[in-house]
C-alpha cells in the first residue's frame, strides 16, 4: 500500500508542490514542510515523493525489460550449451562489471539513458538462477520423454521447461526492482544519471552532501530512509512471495 502511493502520488502531482521558493530556503522540519527545505525553498517532503516515483517507474520498468532477458538466455544457454552457453557466460561477467556506468553516460544520462542502463545490466544474476534450474529440469524424465515423442528443443522449452522455472523466474523479477531502484539512485548520486532538474533521491541526496555539514541534516535523512524503506519494501514481497509459491522455501 505504501509502494502503490507513493507511486500513485509521484506521478499525479503538480510540480507546484515541489517549486522553487528562496523565500522559504532552508526551513527545518515543521508542519508545514515535514521535511524541511532545501538551499532552492524546495518542500522535501513532496520532492521525496515525486523522486522515489521515478525511481520506482524506472525500477519497474528495467525489471520488466531485465527479466525478460534473463529469462531468454538462461533457458536457451542450459539448452544449447557448448559455445553458446561460454558465451552467454561471458556476458554476463561484462554486465556485472562497469557497463551500468558507461551505458547510462552514453545514452545521454537523463531517465532513457538510466533506464536502459539498469535494464541492460541487471538480467546476469536472475540468468544463472534460471540457468541453473534449467539444468536440473532438462534431465528430468517427462522432458526426455518428450525429446522422444519427436518435439524439437523450442517446443520442449516453451511447454515444459519455461513453467517450470516460473516461480523462481517471476520472485527474481521482484528482487529486481530493490537492486534496480538501489543502482538508478546510485549512477544518478555519481552525476552520471538523472539530470538535476529532475526529482530523484540520488539527485536529493548529491545536493544534500553540500549542506550537510552546516547542519542541514534533514536534506539527507529522510531522503535516505525513504529510499531504504521503499528497497526494504519490495526485499520483503519478494520474500513473501518465494514463502508463497515454495512453503518449503522458508519458515513460517
Amino acid at each position: 500500500a505504501y509502494l502503490l502511493v507513493v507511486f500513485i502520488l509521484g506521478i499525479t502531482m503538480n510540480s507546484n508542490k515541489y517549486a522553487v521558493d528562496y523565500s522559504a530556503k532552508f526551513i527545518s522540519p515543521c508542519l508545514q514542510h515535514l521535511f524541511g527545505t532545501d538551499f532552492m525553498g524546495r518542500d522535501m517532503f513532496w520532492r521525496c515523493i515525486k523522486g522515489l516515483s521515478n525511481s520506482i517507474l524506472i525500477g519497474i520498468l528495467a525489471s520488466i525489460v531485465s527479466s525478460f532477458i534473463a529469462l531468454v538466455f538462461g533457458v536457451s544457454c542450459a539448452i544449447i550449451g557448448g559455445k553458446y552457453d561460454k558465451l552467454i557466460n561471458w556476458c554476463v561477467d561484462l554486465c556485472m562489471g562497469i557497463l551500468l556506468i558507461l551505458i547510462s553516460f552514453m545514452l545521454g544520462r537523463g531517465t532513457v539513458g538510466v533506464t536502459v542502463a539498469v535494464a541492460v545490466t541487471h538480467w546476469p544474476a536472475l540468468t544463472r538462477l534460471v540457468r541453473a534450474e534449467v539444468l536440473q529440469v532438462r534431465s528430468s524424465q517427462y522432458v526426455q520423454a518428450a525429446y522422444k515423442m519427436g518435439k524439437n528443443k523450442f517446443e520442449v522449452a516453451v511447454n515444459h521447461i519455461i513453467p517450470h522455472v516460473l516461480p523462481v523466474y517471476l520472485i527474481g523479477v521482484v528482487l529486481l526492482f530493490p537492486h534496480a531502484i538501489m543502482h538508478e539512485a546510485s549512477i544518478t548520486f555519481l552525476g552520471f544519471g538523472i539530470p538535476a532538474e529532475v526529482p530523484a533521491i540520488g539527485v536529493i541526496l548529491s545536493e544534500a552532501m553540500n549542506h550537510i555539514t552546516t547542519g542541514k541534516w534533514w536534506l539527507a535523512v529522510f531522503p535516505g530512509l525513504m529510499l531504504l524503506s521503499v528497497v526494504i519494501l519490495f526485499d520483503v514481497i519478494g520474500e513473501n512471495l518465494k514463502i508463497l509459491i515454495n512453503p518449503n522455501s522458508g519458515n513460517q
